[in-house]
């Protein structure tokens, strides 16, 4: 199995535990953090979706140029966009061949370069990062009010409690 095919199958997997957790966050609570140098629960869900919005632009072009984009009012907006960014990265994925997966990319950060490596790579680091951002929203959803989904396996309350 080459690296790109791996990845694929790594992101379809995950994919489904993405959508899962951004359903499960009360669309009330968007502005919850628990401490105030966190980042809200609306901002980190954003986050994720432009996380794999870029990777489409990185597949496409061998760059992405990081901007902070203001986030949309809702939940139902943000998930949208998630989907949206889902469904055009799993195309951008099954066009790219190995040569494009393994040519260079960068990551600039408001024009500034920030990172450099292969397309690749940059999917993997930008893939571990929204994993990462994932369970920072997986712990903030119980103490929102929210009742914490499955992830990599039944939750305590998907269970009922463990």
């Amino acid at each position: 199995m080459s690296n790109r095919d791996l990845y694929r199958k790594l992101w379809e997997q995950d994919n489904p535990a993405f959508v899962r957790v951004l359903r499960a966050l009360p669309a009330d609570q968007l502005d919850y953090k628990p401490h105030e140098r966190s980042s809200s629960a609306g901002d980190i869900a954003w986050q994720i979706s432009e996380e794999l919005r870029s990777l489409c632009d990185l597949i496409g072009t061998g760059e992405i140029n990081w901007e902070t984009k203001p986030r949309p009012a809702t939940l139902d907006e943000i998930v949208a966009a998630y989907e949206a960014n889902a469904v055009r990265h799993r195309d951008a994925l099954a066009s790219a061949d190995d040569a494009k997966w393994d040519s260079p990319g960068r990551m600039l950060w408001e024009g500034q370069e920030v990172m450099k490596s292969t397309v690749g790579a940059l999917c993997f680091s930008f893939f571990l990062d929204a994993i990462h951002h994932r369970g920072q929203l997986s712990a903030y959803i119980r103490p929102m009010g929210g009742k914490v989904p499955s992830i990599y396996g039944p939750s305590a309350d998907d269970t009922g409690g463990m």
